[in-house]
């Protein structure tokens, strides 16, 4: 997992970009928080599943990312592919609902299932940041006991 520094008119954030399949690991987030992200990005190609293709994960999709914010005190931003592509098993249908949430995992703006364009939304980063602090998340964190974790199984 890796972060970067981004310039902007207000100074430096330092974001993490999970790809795709890292949205539903909390460890990913969690790494790229622990590298000092103050943002977290999901760049994501999501839709119909191959074993199923009736089923619409997106509303687990929208709270795995919502979680992601929550359980780390920063905001998120998810941006996810529209419309279908053919393939060896018939067409992915990708189901859209791009979203930026705030550090409190609420959303602050989205777009439906059909819906194209960029979301604009205002982040307040130094007011994440003290949450961040306040919840203690990062200081009560208790890693000697997640070696199961990073055991084979």
């Amino acid at each position: 997992f890796k972060v970067w520094d981004v310039h902007t008119s207000s100074g430096v954030t330092r974001i993490g970009v999970g790809i795709c399949w890292d949205q539903w690991y909390p460890e990913c987030a969690r790494a790229m928080a622990l590298m000092g992200a103050e943002l977290l990005f999901y760049p994501t190609a999501i839709g119909s599943e191959p074993y199923d293709d009736a089923l619409d994960t997106s509303r687990m999709w929208r709270r795995a990312m919502q979680g992601h914010a929550v359980s780390n005190c920063m905001p998120v931003v998810a941006s996810n592919r529209i419309g279908a592509e053919p393939g060896p098993n018939g067409a992915q249908r990708f189901y859209g609902h791009s979203f930026i949430t705030n550090e409190w995992g609420d959303l602050i703006a989205d777009y439906g299932k059909e819906e194209t364009g960029i979301l604009v939304a205002t982040i307040d980063l130094d007011q994440a940041a003290t949450h961040r602090a306040g919840m203690g998340f990062f200081r009560d964190r208790r890693p000697q006991l997640y070696t199961r974790l990073v055991e084979d199984i």
